[in-house]
């Protein structure tokens, strides 16, 4: 082989195992800046993010919503003849949403690598924890796992029983209670005191709060405890909380005149701003139900 062959060679070698590192580099410069925001996304709906440092980086991203501003809706995830994965934008995209995150924790899953991982968008899940669309009771409740119920009123409570009373219109479960009565909850969860992407909703009253801490990325966001997440809620001023499914689940969308944009950093299969497929989510829109052009 001549000293030209084995110079290209050598040059696609390279460039064959260094495409991987620009790749991960690329999707890492997609990520929210760690730079404090606050800005009003829609009349009774806003937004803060925050990048703290203590006692380790991370990123906190709030929703806060005015269930008492005009306009302003409920809509859990509908079965449409059994659940079928999406990610947060596709349900925001399909419903005609402003906001939404990710819900329910859910089965099956797995999670090999960037190509072998269940689900894919379209494979059928199922929904774990007590689960209401429109009315309707797709998915029972489990013991001991907390449910955040909405009425026709729009009148929003978190419980600790694992049901939502009659009359209930949306609701999604937990797996537990990270504020009661205004205080913090111990959790005795495996994960607990585990720094960890978190998803949390919190309530007092006719305000609510839609909390999402990114995890898993290292020196740019690596999660916060049970514990710490309470403190963070406690602080917003909450009288109740619930922790949803995190981890890589872990996605918070907004649809505004710009598109659909991710507010956090997902990582799905390792893959920053990659998001994935769960089963159900809990989302809001200002106006018109989307459920009604779907009729």
């Amino acid at each position: 082989m001549n000293y030209s062959k084995k110079c290209w060679l050598a040059t696609l070698v390279f460039g064959v195992l260094i495409l991987p590192f620009l790749f991960y580099a690329y999707l890492c410069l997609l990520r929210p800046a760690r730079t404090d925001l606050k800005t009003i996304l829609f009349p009774g709906i806003a937004y803060q993010r925050e990048a703290r440092s203590t006692p380790r980086p991370y990123m906190l991203h709030i929703v806060t919503i005015d269930l008492n501003a005009p306009g302003i809706g409920v809509l859990v995830t509908p079965d449409n003849r059994g659940i079928r994965a999406r990610t947060t934008s596709e349900f925001v995209k399909e419903f005609k949403l402003q906001v939404a995150i990710n819900a329910n924790y859910f089965f099956p899953f797995r999670e090999e690598h960037p190509w072998d991982f269940y689900p894919h968008s379209g494979d059928k899940v199922n929904v774990l924890g007590q689960a209401i669309s429109q009315g309707m009771v797709y998915s029972p409740p489990k013991s001991g796992w907390p449910v955040l119920c909405f009425d026709r009123n729009n009148r929003a409570q978190i419980m600790e029983s694992d049901r939502c009373p009659d009359g209930t219109l949306q609701a999604v479960a937990g797996i537990d209670m990270l504020v009661s009565e205004g205080k913090a909850v111990k959790s005795d969860a495996s994960d607990a005191k585990k720094p960890y992407a978190r998803v949390a909703v919190a309530c007092a009253k006719q305000k609510l709060w839609l909390i999402a801490v990114d995890g898993k990325q290292p020196h740019y966001s690596e999660g916060v405890t049970l514990d710490e997440l309470s403190e963070i809620i406690v602080n917003l001023g909450a009288d109740a909380a619930l922790n949803l499914d995190g981890g890589g689940s872990t996605t918070m969308v907004v649809r505004d005149r710009s598109g659909i944009r991710v507010l956090n950093s997902p990582i799905h299969t390792k893959l920053p701003m990659r998001e994935r497929p769960v089963a159900n989510h809990l989302g809001f829109y200002v106006g018109k139900n989307p459920l009604l052009n779907k009729i």
